[in-house]
């Protein structure tokens, strides 16, 4: 399926459903475009909880850090950039599974966030070098990016205005064979023609900044904010 059929696809699709109405668990339970569900974490464990459960019956479960604010959503605090020590207790952290990897497969991530900052990872699997690719979503200057890098090279995808202003919005990034395509409460707003080829590493996936930094030789990118839900589904 081309980046410009799916963009129709999803457009039809979300017409109906405005923005920041539809309650989190209804969005998890409902693949956005297709085949399966590979993950889907509601982000709504009780308070204290250090589990971030997988309702998509795969199990693939991730360790919440003692600095993530949990409760319904999951809260992350400001760090300041590039400034020691490192902080791995700021990090949701889900062991590596091969499923996790997009391999060669149409794969997106789907999640809702809300933020007044203007820096971050936000999902990563992965870091810049490492031996089998990597994908993540971040948040430079307040404009989401997805940033696909496989074998048969790297597509990075930015959207043209920011969201950074408090209010709740859900974002869609899929990698397929030929490109990337970020889509923004409904609408589409970037995509980029590029294959990305095969992705499949080793490295676990972290949800709120790097899980390898030492914020000195390299920054860890923390993420400040909160989430609702990220879910991953695969063609």
């Amino acid at each position: 399926m081309g980046l410009r059929r799916w963009w129709i696809v999803t457009l039809a699709a979300s017409a109906a459903v405005p923005a920041g109405v539809v309650p989190a668990q209804a969005v998890v339970s409902a693949p956005a475009f297709g085949v399966y569900t590979v993950a889907a974490w509601g982000m709504n464990e009780r308070a204290g909880s250090r589990v971030m459960y997988d309702s998509s019956g795969n199990g693939f479960n991730g360790s919440i850090g003692p600095e993530v604010g949990t409760g319904g959503i999951y809260r992350f605090g400001r760090l300041e950039p590039d400034t020691p020590p490192a902080h791995p207790g700021h990090l949701v952290v889900v062991p590596d599974y091969t499923a996790l990897d997009p391999g060669t497969r149409d794969f997106e991530i789907t999640m809702r966030l809300r933020t007044v900052y203007q820096f971050g990872n936000i999902v990563q699997k992965g870091q810049a070098t490492v031996a089998g690719g990597s994908y993540k979503l971040q948040i430079p200057s307040g404009k989401v990016q997805c940033w696909f890098r496989g074998a048969a090279g790297q597509v990075l995808v930015t959207a043209p205005k920011p969201i950074n202003d408090g209010r709740w919005h859900v974002v869609t990034c899929t990698r397929y064979s030929d490109g990337v395509a970020l889509v923004i409460d409904g609408n589409k707003v970037a995509g980029r023609w590029g294959p990305t080829g095969r992705i499949d590493n080793s490295w676990p996936l972290s949800i709120g900044g790097k899980t390898t930094c030492d914020q000195e030789t390299v920054g860890c990118d923390y993420f400040a904010g909160d989430l609702d839900y990220v879910r991953i589904d695969a063609r």
